[in-house]
């Protein structure tokens, strides 16, 4: 299918501000060019303002196309590529993904505070625990490593120690090997507790207040949720060239909406 001219100037303008072009985004030019302009207007507002530089944006896509609760293979691979354009070292992306992985301990954030409500609800367990040394210590190397402490750990560090224990060494180790600025790795948790696969408030909420104890401005924050934001395009992304091929294989014609 030959573009329209309105077409091309709309592909010509995605590529100029996105620096990208693929299949998905063909699909939705053939099929809908001015919802692909309308997208475009919407993802390029962190591009505008600039708050982060290049290559963290391109680790915020990283995040939320990784993450646990989206896993978008094709927008991994974009913005790894583009990331490295930008001036990213292997070892920073393997870092963002090594923070992104932290994401799963939730299970643990959500599950153990209804655990110990059930059991208060039977008698079982009517007031937390005198810590022991052991975990007075676990929780001393969490707050080194991490440099925060806050009590949405206390009850897992009570109840169960030893995941606690292996948790604090998985999560603590871009902290002692990686070369992120720690603020950034705040973006990170941010970015993935705020996208729409997850909406974990509790963690995002701690994260934000970290990241302002970093330095991060009331800018860089909004940027990551604003990248975080666009991840509902991937609806798009995957169903339109699908839309293509099907009314192809059918023997129509896709005529684009005006």
């Amino acid at each position: 299918m030959t573009l329209t001219t309105r077409q091309q100037e709309i592909k010509d303008e995605f590529i100029r501000v996105r620096g990208t072009w693929g299949e998905s985004w063909e699909a939705m030019l053939k099929l809908d060019p001015e919802f692909l302009l309308a997208y475009l207007d919407f993802s390029a507002v962190p591009w505008r303002k600039n708050h982060l530089d290049a290559k963290t944006k391109e680790f915020m896509y990283i995040v939320v196309d990784a993450a646990a609760t989206h896993m978008y293979a094709p927008g991994v691979r974009q913005h790894v590529r583009a990331a490295l354009a930008a001036g990213a070292t292997p070892q920073e992306i393997m870092e963002v993904l090594e923070c992104t992985a932290t994401l799963s301990i939730h299970a643990m954030n959500v599950g153990v505070p209804v655990l110990t409500e059930i059991l208060a609800e039977r008698g079982i367990r009517t007031a937390p625990a005198e810590l022991t040394e052991y975990q007075e210590r676990l929780k001393a190397d969490f707050t080194r490593n991490r440099g925060y402490w806050n009590p949405t750990w206390d009850e897992m560090l009570e109840l169960d120690p030893e995941l606690f224990d292996a948790y604090t060494e998985f999560s603590s180790h871009p902290w002692k090997k990686g070369t992120l600025e720690p603020k950034v790795r705040e973006f990170i948790y941010m970015a993935f507790d705020t996208s729409a696969t997850h909406l974990y408030r509790v963690g995002l909420k701690l994260h934000i207040e970290n990241a302002l104890g970093y330095g991060a401005t009331v800018g860089e924050i909004l940027e990551v949720m604003e990248i975080a934001s666009v991840i509902g395009i991937h609806s798009v992304a995957m169903g339109a060239p699908i839309v293509l091929e099907e009314t192809a294989a059918a023997g129509l014609e896709a005529i684009p909406t005006t």
